[in-house]
């Protein structure tokens, strides 16, 4: 049998042998017991910090030991007077794991004007005091003038903006030897643009920081820049255009990588090509459009200059000329094929109409509201004619022609006037061209329509 016992009351604490001082011990009632015990609970709780930490971190006066790697950072500390658009191009196609951080910090245009008129007036001095002396001209003072004087007028047209700007390269190896060597190439290339840049002695934690995606500069190397020479600076250049998958096109001329991708996995699989008469446009398009095919790629060619006619019997392709005396026929009333399973047959027929109202409409020329509804209800006719009907197999029917959509249009009331329009389709000039049953593969890989 359960007995209840109330532990509040001394008498009984008593009797089951509890000491009431000791039950109050017991009770976390100290603020410092709570948080004590808090922490010690957080202790084994896994946070996102503890995940995304090194295993392993050794701070070194030149260099940082990150998981068995080893790092190095190098700042930028002065630029030429001339920098080029993309010089720091071959920094970021390096192959090799680089960090770069840019920071900018803009800087009030009246502090800089009024510093650069400062400027103005010494140098403008100086040059008086040569002159007088008899000195000869100092080009480097002229040159600084002029370039002072120009940045002054774009400060103050609003056509330039000033900041100081900091520029950070993080660079990994897997050893001493590597990072070493790998710091020397660098530094090359920052060199062989006129750039100067140092390593972080003693401050490779800070630039390791500042490189990360944190936004924390922590090393504060700036350089005074107006906004041109920084835009040079902006990493708007592609290291490659491969892929695991794809056609290739050629050979990138910067890098000499392989262009090797399938632009009908992006999401605006569109192209155009321009190029100066003999360049090559269509040895290319013909190329993409033989690899694309091996790829199972269906492919339609609009023809106006009849030089696709090879490729197509090459590559067992359907070649359609499309001319008054061709002996290649496409009946336009052949019905649309199935886009999925759960298209029935009903909305096959209603596709089929409305894509000959379309063409009716270029054929026959404005039609009034009237009319397109006789021609809607005369297309659903002809097909019922040749027991097309939303019960019918599709499988084992024929399709009707211009003329058997002629017929059914002569007996409408009101049809008169597109009977006489449509004459010219069936009986006149355009009647070889589609009022035929189609007598060539369309279901094809490649179809070329030549239209010269």
């Amino acid at each position: 049998m359960a007995t209840n016992i109330n532990l509040t009351n001394p008498e009984l604490l008593r009797e089951t042998g509890v000491s009431p001082t000791r039950r109050a011990a017991t009770r976390p009632t100290d603020e410092r017991e709570l948080i004590e015990a808090e922490r010690i609970y957080r202790q084994g709780v896994i946070t996102v910090r503890d995940l995304i930490a090194p295993a392993a971190l050794k701070i070194e006066p030149s260099f940082l030991r990150l998981n068995g790697r080893f790092t190095r950072t190098l700042f930028v500390v002065t630029y030429p007077r001339y920098i080029s658009v993309g010089w720091f191009a071959p920094i970021i196609n390096y192959n090799s794991p680089l960090d770069i951080s840019m920071y900018f910090y803009p800087v009030a245009s009246d502090v800089i004007l009024k510093q650069l008129k400062n400027k103005v007036g010494a140098l403008e001095a100086q040059l008086i005091t040569d002159s007088e002396k008899g000195a000869p001209r100092d080009p480097m003072r002229e040159t600084a003038l002029r370039d002072i004087e120009k940045l002054r007028d774009d400060l103050t047209q609003g056509t330039e903006k000033f900041f100081q700007f900091a520029l950070y390269v993080t660079l990994y190896a897997d050893s001493l030897e590597d990072l070493n060597n790998l710091t020397g190439k660098i530094e090359g290339l920052f060199g062989s643009r006129l750039v100067y840049s140092k390593r972080a002695f003693f401050q490779t934690e800070q630039g390791y920081v500042s490189t990360l995606p944190l936004g924390l500069d922590q090393l504060q190397v700036t350089f005074n820049m107006n906004s041109s020479p920084i835009a040079s600076s902006f990493p708007f250049v592609s290291a490659d255009l491969s892929s695991d998958s794809g056609v290739l096109y050629g050979i990138n001329r910067h890098n000499n990588s392989l262009i090797l991708f399938d632009r009908f996995s992006l999401q605006n699989p569109n192209y155009t090509v321009f190029a100066t008469a003999g360049s090559g446009k269509s040895y290319a398009i013909k190329l993409e459009v033989v690899r694309s095919m091996m790829f199972g790629t269906d492919v339609i060619v609009i023809d106006p200059e009849h030089e696709y006619k090879y490729l197509s019997d090459a590559v067992g392709g359907t070649y359609i000329n499309v001319s008054l005396n061709s002996d290649s026929k496409i009946n336009p009333f052949d019905l649309p094929r199935a886009i999925s399973s759960d298209e029935t047959t009903a909305d096959i027929i209603r596709s089929a109409v409305i894509t000959l109202k379309s063409m009716f409409r270029l054929m026959l020329g404005n039609l009034t509201h009237e009319e397109d509804s006789i021609i809607d209800r005369a297309l659903l006719e002809t097909y019922a004619k040749k027991d097309i009907t939303p019960d019918a197999d599709l499988q084992n029917v024929e399709p009707p022609v211009m003329a058997d959509f002629e017929e059914v249009l002569s007996g409408m009331t009101g049809a008169e006037s597109l009977v006489e329009r449509l004459k010219k389709y069936t009986q006149g000039t355009f009647a070889g061209l589609f009022n035929s049953p189609t007598n060539i593969e369309l279901n094809n890989q490649l179809v070329v329509f030549s239209v010269r």
